[in-house]
Formats: C-alpha cells, sequence, structure tokens
C-alpha cells in the first residue's frame, strides 16, 4: 500500500510528535482508500492514555478510539491507521507495536531525534502478520 499524505495533515502529524517530546503522542488518520493507494486528508491528536512512563509506550483509551470510528462515520471517512512518535528513536516498529497492530491500520511512526522529527516512516501488517514499510507521498 501506497499512502499520499495532504501536507497539512502530515505537518500536524510532526508538529504533535514535536511538541509532545521526549514523550511519544499519538492520533488516528482519516481520508479513503483509492485501489493501492491511501489517501489521508485529516489527522486527529488524542491523548497518550499510557499509565507511568510515556517515553516508550503510548495507549488509546476506549472512549477515543469509539470517538474516532463516530467522526470517521459523521464524516463520510475511512479510519485508516494511527501514528505516534518514537523519541529518540528509529522510525521503526517495536516488538510493542507488532502485539497490538491491528490488519486493516497503517501505522505511522515518527522519529523524534532531540526535539525535531528526523523521520516519518509507515508500516501495515502483511498476510504473514509482520510489519511491511509503506511508501509515502505528500
Amino acid at each position: 500500500m501506497n499512502l499520499q499524505i495532504n501536507k497539512e495533515a502530515l505537518q500536524q502529524m510532526q508538529a504533535h510528535a514535536e511538541s509532545t517530546y521526549p514523550y511519544e503522542c499519538v492520533g488516528f488518520f482519516y481520508g479513503n482508500d483509492e485501489g493501492e493507494v491511501r489517501i489521508i486528508d485529516v489527522a486527529k491528536e488524542v491523548t497518550n492514555s499510557k499509565d507511568g512512563d510515556q517515553r516508550r509506550r503510548f495507549e488509546v483509551s476506549p472512549m477515543d478510539y469509539m470517538k474516532a470510528e463516530r467522526y470517521a462515520a459523521e464524516n463520510n471517512l475511512g479510519l485508516l491507521g494511527i501514528y505516534h512518535s518514537h523519541p529518540d528513536h528509529p522510525a521503526i516498529p517495536s516488538e510493542h507495536d507488532l502485539k497490538f497492530a491491528q490488519p486493516f491500520f497503517s501505522y505511522i511512526i515518527i522519529s523524534v531525534m532531540k526535539g525535531e522529527v528526523a523521520d516519518t516512516r509507515s508500516w501495515a501488517l502483511d498476510e504473514t502478520e509482520k510489519f511491511a514499510e509503506e511508501s509515502i507521498e505528500e
């Protein structure tokens, strides 16, 4: 799958990642699938509800997930995935990310090094339930 991300949505995700540094940010993104391309038009921040150290983990509350599904339905958009940041780590999925990944979603990971975005990559589960990288276009 290839992702085509609206410039404003990408900038919003990256600004969110920098603003929460050194903690992980999390949010959802919305749009539509068009064949092998996911068109991402909107990004929405949510609160990292992980108890304890949020520098290496994020969590989405059931209420925020429900609100995300409702937002998608009300705006005739697909809930296409989750973005989050990796403070001072590369934009590659962790074992923790793999453990909680869902088959349909794309996972955008934003690497933030010393408070600034260093890399943005996206991943999705393949047929063997391992992460495969998706290309990103603006």
